[in-house]
C-alpha cells in the first residue's frame, strides 16, 4: 500500500459517493482517480485495468457533458431505465471486448490475470457508459464487478484497492436505491 494508492482511493470514494447523490463533480474528481490508477495498474500488469482507466478518463469527460449539458434550456439528465434488448445488447458488447482484449493480453503481453482482467474490463465499459447516461441498470453491473474486482485487488495485494472496491459494492447498492427513487416513470 502507497500513498499514491491512498490517494486514489480516497478519490474513488468520493466520486462514486457524488455519483450515488447525482453530483456532477463526480466526474472530474473521477477523472484524477483514474488517471492515478492507471499508473498503479501498469506497475501491477494488470495491463487491461490500466487500460480501462484511460478509457475511464475519456468517459469522465463524456459523462460530465452528459450530466452538465442543461445549459440554455435543456432538462437536466433523469435516471431511466433501458429495455431488456438494449440491456442484452450492452452485456454482448461487453463480452466481444471481454474476449477480443482477454486474447490480445493472454497472447501478447505478460498480464497478471488477462482472461479475467479483460472480462472486467469488458464489462466496466458497458457500465461506466450507462452511468454516463444514468441508466438504472449500471448499478447491479457495477455491483457484480466490484465483488469480482475484490476479490482480483485481494490477490494481487492491492489490498487498500479490495477495500476500495468493497465500499464501491455497498454504493452501488445504495446508488441503485436511490435512483430507483429518482427514476422517471415510463411513458
Amino acid at each position: 500500500m502507497s500513498g499514491i494508492e491512498l490517494f486514489a482511493a480516497a478519490l474513488g470514494a468520493l466520486a462514486v459517493w457524488l455519483t450515488v447523490r447525482q453530483n456532477p463533480l463526480c466526474w472530474p474528481i473521477g477523472l484524477v482517480m483514474v488517471l492515478i490508477y492507471s499508473w498503479i495498474f501498469f506497475d501491477v500488469k494488470l495491463y487491461s485495468d490500466m487500460l480501462l482507466q484511460l478509457v475511464y478518463a475519456v468517459l469522465q469527460v463524456y459523462g460530465f457533458w452528459q450530466w452538465t449539458r442543461h445549459g440554455e434550456g435543456l432538462p437536466v439528465r433523469a435516471v431511466t431505465a433501458l429495455g431488456n434488448g438494449a440491456v442484452w445488447t450492452g452485456l454482448a458488447i461487453g463480452a466481444l471486448i471481454s474476449a477480443a482484449l482477454g486474447a490480445g493480453m493472454a497472447h501478447f503481453t505478460d498480464a497478471a490475470q488477462p482472461w479475467l482482467d479483460a472480462a472486467l474490463t469488458g464489462f466496466s465499459l458497458v457500465a461506466q457508459v450507462w452511468m454516463a447516461q444514468k441508466r438504472l441498470q449500471c448499478w447491479p453491473l457495477w455491483i457484480v464487478l466490484d465483488v469480482i474486482f475484490v476479490g482480483l485487488f485481494l490477490y494481487k495485494a492491492l489490498y487498500l484497492t479490495a477495500a476500495l472496491y468493497a465500499l464501491f459494492t455497498l454504493l452501488a447498492i445504495q446508488g441503485w436505491r436511490e435512483w430507483r427513487i429518482a427514476m422517471v416513470p415510463a411513458r
